[in-house]
C-alpha cells in the first residue's frame, strides 16, 4: 500500500509528467519537437549541394586546399568564404572529403596551426560543415534502408551492410524493428527474419535507448528479439529495463528471458529491483556518465518514445543542455513504476528538474504547454523528499538545485520538517554555509519563517546569513551554479530578511538572537527604501538596546526623512518605549518636545511625536512644561 505521501506525489507526477517511458502518452510524444522516423518506403534521397556561382562546390574546394597547401593563404581564405557563402550542402562537401583523405587531413591541421588566425578560424567552419555531412550521411534514412536490404545479399554485403548499420547507430534501429515485425508477419519474407536478428545487437551501446523505449511493444517475438540483443550488446544500462520486464511482463517467458538476459549483463543484478536498477541509471545520468552520452556529431540528444499506435519507435531531438537531466527523470519514473514506495526516486527527479531548469533552455514540448513548472512539484512532494534533493545538491555543491530545494521548504515546511536529519546530517542546516549566497539567505530565511523554538547550534549562523542579506552583500565563491547576484536580487533579498526578522521579533523567538543583527538593522534605518527603513525600525523596537532605540529616535527625528517615514518611526519608538522604556539620552527627548511645542510641524507627525513621548514615561516636570508652554495668560 502507498503512504499518503507518496500517493500523492505520484499522483502529482502523473498528471503532468509526460512521455517518459514504456506506457508512454502518444499524443504527447508526437508534439512539435518530435521527429517522424519515416518509414522505409517513406525514406528520401538525400540532397545535392552546389558551389558559388560560376564554380562547382568541388573546383572550390579543391582552389581552397591548393591555395592553403602553397602556402598563399589571402587566396584560399577567399575560396574558403566563397564556399561558406554559398551555403553547401553538408552532405555533398563531406563527399568530397571522403574522396580526398590527404586534403581533409591538411583541412585539420590548418584548424589547429596557430600560421594564419584568420584562416584556422575560416578552417574551423569548414570542418563543422563537413562534421554535419557525415552525420547526415550515416543517419540518412534512405542509406540505412537500402543497408537493411543488403542485409540479406552476399557474406560480403552484410558485412557491409553492418558496418554501415553500426555507424548510423540508434538511428537505425526504428528502420531494423519496423522491417523486423513485417518479417514476423509475412512468412513470405521471413528468411530476412534472421538476417536482421545477427544485425541488430551488433549496432551496439548507442542501439541501447531505442531499444528500451521499444519494448514497450505488444508484439511478443519481436520484443523477445529486443530483449535478446539488450542482452548481446552488454552493457548495464540496459540493465532496468530487462529487470523490469523480468518483473512485469504478462507473459512467463518474457519474464524468463529478460532474467536470463540480466544475468547475461551482470549475473549480480538478477537479485536486485528494477526500482533500484532505475535509480542508479538515473543518478548515472544526473552526474553525466559518458557511456551515456547522446550520440556525438549531433547539436541534439535524441530521446526515444513508442508510440503504441503506430506500433513503431518515435525520437524527439532535446537541448544537449539538459539531455542527461531530462533521461534522469525518465528514469527516475520508471523506478517508481517499478516501485511506487521507493521514495528516493522522487528526491532525485526533483533535483533533475531542478538542475534542468537551471540551463535556462525552455523544457521540451513533448512536457506540454500544462507541465507545471519544478518549484510546484516541490512544494508538492513534501520535506522528507526536499531534504533528499537538497543532500544530494549541497554535497555536490550546485547552488541551482540547492535554491529550488530550499525556496520549496520555506514555503511548505515547520520547524519539525526543517531540523530534518538524513542520515547524519541536517541538510537545511548545511545550506546556511553554502557558497552561493542565496542558497545561504534562502536557507535562514526558511529557518527564520518557520519561527524554531528548540534551541540549535546554528541559530547564529541564521542571524548572520540574515544580517548579511539585509545589508545586501556578503562573499559569494565565484563559479556557482545559481543564479547571478544582481541589484535587483540582492534588493529582493533585503526585504524577505526584514520581513523574516519582524516575524521573530514580534514573535519573541527565544531561539535565534537578533541582537547580533544590530548594526545591520540600525544601517538598515539609512536604507534608500522607505520600506526598509519602516521595517528595521520595527525590529529594533524589540530590542532591548539604547543604540537601537537611538536609531529609531534619529529615523524619526531626520527631516529629510519622508513625514510617513518620519510617522512610522515614532510608532516603532513608542512600542520601544513600552517594552524596554526610556533608553533616549536627554538631547533627544528635548528634539522630540521641540517638534511637539512647533506650530509649524505636521499635525499628524506632530500627534505621532506626541504620543512617543508619552511612551517614554517622563517625569511630571517635562509634561509641566509642556502644558504651560501652550498655556494663555
Amino acid at each position: 500500500m502507498l503512504n499518503g505521501r507518496t500517493a500523492a506525489v505520484l499522483l502529482i507526477i502523473g498528471c503532468f509528467v509526460v512521455g517518459a517511458g514504456f506506457a508512454q502518452n502518444p499524443s504527447a510524444a508526437s508534439s512539435a519537437t518530435a521527429v517522424p522516423v519515416p518509414s522505409p518506403e517513406q525514406a528520401l534521397p538525400a540532397k545535392v549541394g552546389v558551389g558559388e556561382a560560376g564554380q562547382t562546390l568541388a573546383e572550390s574546394w579543391n582552389d581552397f586546399l591548393h591555395y592553403t597547401k602553397i602556402g598563399r593563404f589571402d587566396l584560399a581564405k577567399g575560396y574558403g568564404q566563397a564556399i561558406l557563402q554559398a551555403k553547401p550542402n553538408p552532405a555533398e562537401l563531406f563527399k568530397l572529403v571522403q574522396e580526398n583523405q590527404q586534403g581533409y587531413d591538411l583541412a585539420m591541421r590548418v584548424a589547429d596551426g596557430a600560421h594564419d588566425q584568420d584562416l584556422a578560424k575560416l578552417t574551423q567552419e569548414l570542418l563543422a560543415v563537413i562534421d554535419q555531412g557525415r552525420f547526415l550521411q550515416r543517419t540518412e534514412p534512405k542509406i540505412i534502408v537500402a543497408e537493411i536490404r543488403r542485409l540479406t545479399s552476399t557474406p560480403r554485403g552484410k558485412m557491409l551492410a553492418i558496418r554501415r548499420l553500426r555507424d548510423a547507430g540508434e538511428y537505425a534501429v526504428p528502420y531494423l524493428l519496423d522491417t523486423m515485425a513485417q518479417a514476423i508477419q509475412d512468412p513470405s519474407i521471413a528468411t530476412k527474419l534472421s538476417d536482421m536478428i545477427e544485425a541488430l545487437p551488433q549496432i551496439g551501446r548507442s542501439a541501447i535507448r531505442p531499444l528500451a523505449a521499444a519494448l514497450q511493444t505488444d508484439n511478443p517475438r519481436l520484443e523477445a528479439e529486443i530483449i535478446r540483443a539488450l542482452g548481446t550488446i552488454g552493457y548495464p544500462q540496459s540493465l532496468a529495463y530487462l529487470k523490469y520486464v523480468a518483473e512485469k511482463a504478462p507473459m512467463s517467458d518474457l519474464r524468463d528471458l529478460a532474467l536470463a538476459n540480466v544475468r547475461k549483463v551482470d549475473p549480480q543484478a538478477a537479485g536486485t529491483p528494477a526500482a533500484v536498477l532505475f535509480y542508479q541509471l538515473a543518478e548515472r545520468y544526473y552526474y553525466h556518465d559518458e557511456s551515456l552520452a547522446p550520440t556525438p556529431g549531433a547539436p541534439f540528444g535524441n530521446i526515444w518514445f513508442w508510440d503504441p499506435q503506430g506500433n513503431r519507435l518515435q525520437r524527439v531531438e532535446v537541448d544537449l543542455a539538459y539531455f542527461h537531466e531530462l533521461m534522469a527523470m525518465r528514469c527516475c519514473e520508471w523506478s517508481l513504476r517499478a516501485d511506487a514506495q521507493f521514495g528516493p526516486a522522487i528526491g532525485l527527479w526533483l533535483a533533475a528538474y531542478f538542475k534542468a531548469e537551471s540551463t535556462g533552455v525552455a523544457m521540451p514540448e513533448y512536457f506540454g504547454p500544462d507541465h507545471a513548472k519544478a518549484l510546484v512539484y516541490a512544494t508538492t512532494a513534501g520535506p522528507e523528499y526536499l531534504h533528499q534533493a537538497l543532500a544530494r545538491a549541497v554535497n555536490d555543491r550546485n547552488a541551482a538545485v540547492a535554491l529550488g530545494a530550499v525556496e520549496a521548504l520555506a514555503r511548505t515546511a515547520g520547524e519539525k520538517s526543517l531540523m530534518y536529519t538524513l542520515g547524519p546530517s541536517q541538510p537545511l542546516l548545511q545550506a546556511l554555509i553554502f557558497p552561493d549566497r542565496a542558497v545561504r539567505y534562502s536557507a535562514a530565511i526558511a529557518i527564520a519563517n518557520a519561527g524554531p523554538r528548540q534551541p540549535f547550534t546554528e541559530s547564529r549562523i541564521v542571524v548572520q546569513n540574515l544580517a548579511e542579506a539585509l545589508a545586501r552583500g556578503g562573499p559569494q565563491t565565484p563559479g556557482q551554479t545559481g543564479p547571478s547576484w544582481t541589484p535587483e536580487l540582492a534588493e529582493a533579498y533585503t526585504l524577505r530578511a526584514a520581513q523574516a526578522m519582524l516575524g521573530l521579533a514580534i514573535s519573541r523567538n527565544p531561539v535565534i538572537d537578533l541582537s547580533l543583527a544590530q548594526p545591520a538593522l540600525i544601517g538598515a534605518t539609512k536604507d534608500t527604501r522607505p520600506e526598509i527603513r519602516v521595517l528595521a525600525s520595527r525590529i529594533l523596537a524589540y530590542l532591548s538596546s539604547p543604540d537601537a532605540q537611538r536609531a529609531i529616535a534619529a529615523m524619526a527625528l531626520d527631516a529629510a526623512n519622508d513625514a510617513s517615514v518620519r510617522t512610522a518611526a515614532f510608532g516603532s519608538l513608542v512600542n520601544s518605549a513600552r517594552l524596554n522604556g526610556n533608553l533616549l539620552p536627554d538631547a533627544d527627548v528635548n528634539d522630540i518636545y521641540k517638534l511637539i511645542s512647533s506650530a509649524q510641524a505636521d499635525p499628524a507627525l506632530r500627534a505621532a511625536a506626541a504620543a512617543a513621548y508619552g511612551s517614554l514615561n517622563l517625569p511630571s516636570q517635562k509634561v509641566k512644561d509642556l502644558i504651560l508652554d501652550q498655556a494663555k495668560s
